[in-house]
């Protein structure tokens, strides 16, 4: 990808660019900050795979689109995340996010991508999804709510979705494919265990839980494919299917993130 392509995409396409769904200007409250500063750590891990699809060849239209948008959006909640900080302490998380991400993004769109830089990216996208989660903790902790809870951690199930395709890609692609098994498989548990704490949740309302059976369904496509997982090897057709699964999964814990940070109690 041309850094021109970045920039072009950066001036045309309008700030809604999440999803489909209008993305606020500017943070509302405590419990949309949660969400954003959540959403930050998907991201992270959205253009990484996106990166990991473009080098094997693996939808590469869709794969260029993600990581513009995704991109794109990244950049506008950084500046709104740290404009709406309350304290002192968050406003740094947020300073050294910009620099951990100014790095990222130079890795993400600064050379074609290809295997001989994937573990750097993959090492960078890690730094980038730490100070994402130290700040949406922070912003959890100065909520104080029960709700502040749930927002994030139904926005870290959109995380986990990105980071177990991120893997995948990178073990088809033959890099660190130990470490990107053993980080699906913890991913996996972590995401069957947060979404049945979800569900039960006296908070919970019925459409929260209509959400949370719709994206019970799409996570078994999801995990049946991930479970074709062969390091260094596989079709275009498996590692494409784990790539719309993981967004079609990401589209639904979307949107119960937005319905627990809309819920004020």
């Amino acid at each position: 990808m041309k850094r021109r392509t970045y920039l072009t995409a950066l001036g045309a396409a309008p700030w809604a660019l999440w999803l489909g769904t209008s993305a606020h200007t500017q943070v509302l409250d405590l419990p949309d900050a949660i969400n954003k500063a959540g959403r930050q750590r998907m991201l992270s891990q959205r253009m990484a795979k996106a990166w990991l699809a473009l080098v094997q060849g693996i939808e590469p239209p869709n794969a260029q689109r993600v990581l513009d948008k995704s991109m794109a959006l990244f950049d506008r909640q950084l500046i709104e995340l740290k404009a709406f900080a309350p304290s002192p302490e968050i406003k740094l998380t947020y300073s050294k996010l910009e620099l951990e991400w100014s790095d990222y993004k130079t890795a993400l769109i600064g050379a074609q991508p290809d295997k001989s830089a994937a573990a750097h990216l993959l090492m960078q996208d890690s730094q980038v999804l730490a100070l994402a989660n130290q700040g949406t903790g922070q912003y959890e902790a100065t909520l104080g709510k029960p709700v502040g809870k749930l927002v994030n951690l139904a926005g870290r199930q959109r995380m986990l979705s990105q980071r177990m395709a991120k893997f995948y890609l990178a073990a088809r692609l033959d890099v660190g494919a130990a470490s990107s098994i053993a980080e699906i498989m913890k991913a996996r548990s972590e995401f069957v265990g947060a979404n049945a704490v979800l569900y039960d949740s006296p908070l919970a309302t019925t459409r929260i839980r209509q959400e949370l059976q719709q994206a019970q369904g799409q996570w078994v496509f999801f995990d049946n494919a991930l479970q074709k997982l062969k390091p260094g090897s596989g079709t275009d057709r498996s590692m494409t299917e784990v790539f719309q699964a993981s967004e079609n999964l990401l589209t639904t814990m979307d949107s119960v993130t937005a319905l627990y940070s809309a819920i004020k109690v």
